[in-house]
Order: structure tokens, then sequence, then C-alpha cells
């Protein structure tokens, strides 16, 4: 299996160059050396040598894992630790982001992009835990291919049952995220009938923003804004936007 990925994976990031890490990854090991213990760390991922250029502390709070291994095996060893179930899903939707990028994001805004998925993982108790990564590309190949990137992982809970989801941000001049591309690649929940332009704003209704704020977050009119808050509910069934937000508080990752 572990076999398996690496050919899918090399193939969806084919690469030529050499990328130069050194001032990236000085600046992040200087961060982390302030960074409080959590249930997140980070690393520098590099898809053209399949490594791990640098992995944060809280690796080893978070799955119980020393990162040395993880920065001597690389990114296969990551891999053979996912869920067997999670790994077609997961290829998938990595092929589908990569895909969607070169097609419809134009080079000078690949700077701008976040890429977030989510999958379950093995850790040193042997148990499933679910991580919930988010990826900026920080260096791209001769092809505008992104092959270096800052990956930050979040580890919740085995008891979780997440969908396996992936989305793609744009972020515009208002320094708002916009959700450019959504697919679910589970049983389908608020994917079926939701635009990205909805998923959006309830993303900012659950931040508790206001018509008016989300209306110039995203460009857009507060009368706009008023209709898809209206036409959201009417596809969910649901009365308020407070009986949304409480759904949408307990289910993170369908948006």
């Amino acid at each position: 299996m572990t076999g398996h990925i690496k050919e899918v994976y090399k193939k969806i990031f084919k690469s030529y160059d050499t990328p130069s890490l050194e001032r990236h990854i000085e600046k992040f090991i200087e961060l982390d050396t302030y960074l409080p213990y959590s249930s997140t760390f980070f690393c520098v991922t590099n898809t053209q040598h399949l490594s791990f250029e640098f992995i944060s502390k809280n690796m080893q709070s978070c799955l119980g894992m020393d990162k040395s291994l993880f920065e001597k095996k690389g990114m296969r060893y990551f891999w053979s630790r996912m869920h067997p179930e999670d790994l077609e899903k997961w290829l998938l939707a990595l092929n589908e982001l990569m895909t969607f990028t070169l097609n419809e994001i134009s080079v000078e805004d690949r700077t701008k992009m976040s890429y977030t998925w989510n999958y379950r993982f093995k850790n040193a108790n042997d148990v499933y835990v679910n991580i919930v990564q988010n990826t900026t590309p920080l260096e791209f190949d001769a092809e505008n291919k992104p092959i270096i990137g800052l990956a930050h992982y979040t580890v919740l809970s085995e008891k979780i049952k997440l969908q396996v989801c992936a989305s793609a941000k744009l972020l515009n001049n208002n320094n708002e995220y916009e959700t450019v591309y959504f697919n679910n690649f589970s049983q389908r929940l608020l994917s079926d009938g939701i635009s990205n332009r909805e998923r959006d704003i309830i993303r900012l209704l659950v931040l508790n923003y206001t018509s008016k704020t989300i209306a110039k977050q995203l460009n857009i009119s507060s009368n706009t804004v008023d209709t898809h808050r209206r036409n959201i509910l009417k596809k969910l069934n649901m009365s308020s936007t407070g009986e949304l937000v409480a759904l949408l508080k307990m289910n993170k990752n369908i948006i």
C-alpha cells in the first residue's frame, strides 16, 4: 500500500526544481522555541523529496512520537500510519486539489492559497486519532506546482467522527479567505446544494460576524448577504441562524 501511495503522490507533485529552504526553516525554528505545547504541531514539507524539512517539537505531545523518526524516514513513513480506509479518499482529495489549482488558480494567486484536508492517523499508542491538516504553499517548481509547504496539523480525539473533506481557500484583498473549492469525500452533509459563497458566509457567521461585516470582507452588499442567509436556512430546513451556528460549531469540518 505504501508503494502505491508513493507512486500516486509522485505523479501528483511531479517537480524538477531544488528550492532553497534555509530562510524559511530558520524562522520556523525561531518560532518553535516560543510556541507552547498544544494539540497542534507544524512541519515544513517537501513533496519533491518526500521529506520533512522541519518538524516542530509539539509532535511529541500531540502524537507521542519522536519527531526524529519522521525526519529520518520522511513522508513515506507518515503515510504508512494513516488509516487504510482514508488513504484512497485522501489521495483523491490531493489529486483534485492539485488539478483545481493548476487549472483554475492563476500563477500570481497561488502564493495566496490555503488547503485543508483531514484523515485518521495512528499515534504512539496505536490509536487512530483525527488529524486536520492545513497547508500553505511556500515555494513552487518550474511548472508552478507547490512543492514546499508550511503544514499545520491539529490532532483531535479518536471519538470524534469526521468525514474526509478537502477545501481550498484564496486570500482576497481584504485579507479574508474565500472558499474556491470544497469536496466531501465521505458521506455528503453540507456539500450538496451549498455554494462556495454560502459556505464562506456560514463560516463567518460562526465567528459572529454581522451581515455588514461579512459584506465588507467578501466584497458584496449587505442585502446579498441577507439573501444568502435566507437561502442557506431554506436549503438546510432550519428556522434561524442560531440553529445553523450551533450545528456548525459541532461539525466544523463540514465548512
